[in-house]
């Protein structure tokens, strides 16, 4: 569909309205050795059902997407009930932007509000913005954040975050003056250490990612305190949000800054994107924090309305005062977060983030007694885990592709060289027995040189 379509009798009004005769008079400023002159060389069109037929030609030989799979590693697939694609599939969401006029945005606005109250409810902070463009530009935003609400430079950071928001956080603060130092790490349990608090002296935050990229779920509450007391805000960053639906939320415990990747509410894994970052924090810091807050008003008469309440990026506010140049509502997949979230409810969400803990267990038991395999972290999981195979992961993961058509995770090796036999494993509620126990067979079998 044309994005303003019009008749070949309203084309011929706007041209005479313009004193043309010809949508060509409308290119007399190009010089006539680069205009086209014969048709472009593409095929010809076809009929609805020869392009079906084409579009299931090209699906066959995309055998990852009918295998079962075990790979998560920040991008996570889950079932999206079919009302979240017929609801953002109406014409009224397709062109969702910045609501600058609320007279003619209610309804965006009114979903924008919802998300922030909902993002509020599942980390447990009194305040959320409109949304980011995705969970490691969330973290990046939340670190500069940090430095300007406590006027220091140096942030700790736990070496279990996952490595490409490092990377992105590291992209926005080199020039902006502000250190990143590495906490520590146990290789015991697979959470994040800090040996002593001389880190944290003088630091702006305390940045810890739960459940960590290597599945396992950190002491929260105590990291906060090890944070507050050295005057440092507190940092948490939830690549797997279904976890918010299980786990203590990291509000209840004394978080200052929450950031969370939302694709898991409703987006489907498409080949990287897109993606949705979810930014909350307390109320105190509601003035520092980036892109846009969505409140309600009422008019003269008493009525409800929803307005932006807060904008502190520069296209609202000078330069020098704003708190972000880049920050977006990402309406489309807010609001498909929000059909999601509000479909399955309360239960529904702790219903999902159960069955994924429960099948997580049930693969690393099983995996456990496998001869040869180990996992060697003893933290609390979530639906991710470490196995630690007797073969190099990278071979052993192509093997169970090639001969056993399973997707059987992430080769820990493509981040970190000193862990070359290590597989970072995912389940969630999609994942059958029967999908487990081939991955199980598969790897027993695999693994034998």
């Amino acid at each position: 569909m044309r994005y303003i379509p019009n008749s070949p009798d309203e084309r011929q009004e706007m041209l005479a309205s313009v004193g043309l005769n010809s949508i060509e008079e409308l290119f007399t400023s190009l010089p006539e050795d680069i205009r086209l002159r014969e048709p472009l060389n593409i095929p010809a069109a076809l009929s609805e059902l020869e392009l079906l037929a084409q579009f299931e030609a090209m699906g066959e030989r995309n055998h990852a997407a009918r295998r079962p799979s075990f790979l998560g590693a920040g991008a996570y697939a889950h079932y999206s009930p079919t009302i979240v694609d017929h609801l953002i599939q109406r014409s009224e969401f397709f062109t969702a932007y910045t609501p600058y006029q609320p007279e003619i945005s209610q309804g965006t606005l009114q979903a924008i509000f919802e998300f922030q109250t909902l993002v509020c409810q599942l980390t447990g902070m009194e305040v959320a913005n409109a949304s980011m463009y995705d969970g490691s530009t969330a973290l990046a935003e939340a670190v500069m954040m940090a430095e300007r609400v406590t006027r220091r430079s140096r942030v700790v950071v736990s070496p279990a975050i996952h490595p490409e928001y490092l990377e992105v956080v590291q992209t926005y603060v080199q020039h902006a003056g502000i250190e990143l130092v590495r906490a520590d790490f146990d290789e015991q349990t697979g959470q994040t250490s800090i040996a002593n608090d001389t880190a944290l002296n003088a630091a702006a935050a305390l940045v810890v990612q739960s459940p960590n990229f290597f599945g396992s779920i950190e002491n929260l509450k105590a990291m906060a305190e090890r944070a507050h007391k050295a005057g440092a805000l507190f940092i948490v960053c939830v690549t797997e949000a279904i976890s918010l639906g299980l786990l203590r939320t990291p509000g209840a415990c004394d978080a200052d800054i929450v950031v969370a990747e939302g694709q898991s509410f409703g987006v489907p894994v498409s080949f990287g994107g897109p993606f949705v970052g979810l930014f909350a924090t307390k109320e105190k810091f509601a003035r520092q924090m980036p892109g846009r807050l969505v409140g309600i008003a009422a008019d003269k008469e008493g009525r409800r309305g929803f307005v932006l309440t807060l904008a502190t990026r520069e296209q609202h506010i000078r330069r020098e005062k704003a708190t972000s140049n880049i920050c977006t509502n990402q309406g489309l997949i807010a609001l498909a977060a929000t059909v999601y979230l509000t479909t399955m409810g309360r239960r529904g969400i702790e219903e999902v983030a159960t069955q994924c803990a429960q099948k997580t267990a049930y693969a690393a038991r099983r995996i456990a007694e496998l001869e040869g395999f180990s996992l060697p972290y003893s933290a609390p999981r979530f639906n991710e885990f470490v196995v630690r195979a007797p073969i190099a992961a990278a071979e052993l993961l192509n093997r169970l592709a090639n001969k056993h058509n399973v997707t059987g995770g992430l080769a820990l090796s493509r981040y970190f060289p000193d862990k070359p036999n290590d597989i970072l494993v995912c389940c969630t509620e999609l994942n059958k027995r029967d999908e487990i126990d081939k991955l199980i067979d598969g790897l027993s079998s695999s693994s034998k040189i």
